[in-house]
């Protein structure tokens, strides 16, 4: 089939992340137009998590083969780690085969993303060094999906209350 195109893509890391997001219990509300860097915001609880969304067929892995590497661009980072923000900022990526006919195996009884995603906290990171983009190491262990969310959910706690969300205790 060839290369997917780009709007497959997005629309490809917007069906996980709903797909997740209803794992985790969490509503998800996209935005047409993300000037804010910003593809969907979920809400759990009246906490807030903000994602900007990337899709690949060619993950580049450090070394390690346990981080992947992912190049953003600035103005998009800039936009995530930003200090005001009242929702924490979070890259997902998402990746997927080659072949997008291979990424949806539909049956009569099951839907299944041949695709898994990972995302990394980018809120309060620290000045890009580059000029066009900035290289994001995304751990495989950062898993998107329902337990990455609790996490994410946890930070925007801790970010607003300073206490942890389950116990309420306070933050050192």
């Amino acid at each position: 089939m060839g290369d997917p195109a780009t709007w497959q893509q997005e629309q490809i890391s917007l069906a996980y992340v709903l797909a997740v997001a209803t794992d985790a219990k969490a509503t998800v509300a996209s935005w047409n137009v993300d000037k804010d860097g910003v593809d969907a915001t979920l809400k759990r609880d009246h906490r807030l998590v903000e994602l900007q969304m990337k899709c690949t067929f060619e993950p580049q892995y450090l070394a390690d083969d346990e981080t992947l590497a992912y190049d953003l661009d600035v103005a998009t980072y800039d936009k995530l780690r930003g200090p005001y923000r009242t929702a924490p900022g979070y890259l997902g990526v998402v990746i997927v085969p080659r072949d997008a006919s291979t990424w949806l195996t539909h049956d009569p009884k099951s839907l299944l993303l041949q695709c898994s995603g990972v995302y990394v906290q980018v809120q309060d990171r620290d000045k890009a060094r580059g000029e066009v983009t900035t290289r994001l190491h995304l751990p495989k262990a950062q898993r998107l999906n329902a337990a990455g969310l609790d996490v994410m959910f946890d930070f925007a706690h801790q970010r607003l209350f300073g206490t942890d969300s389950v116990t309420g205790e306070g933050i050192a």
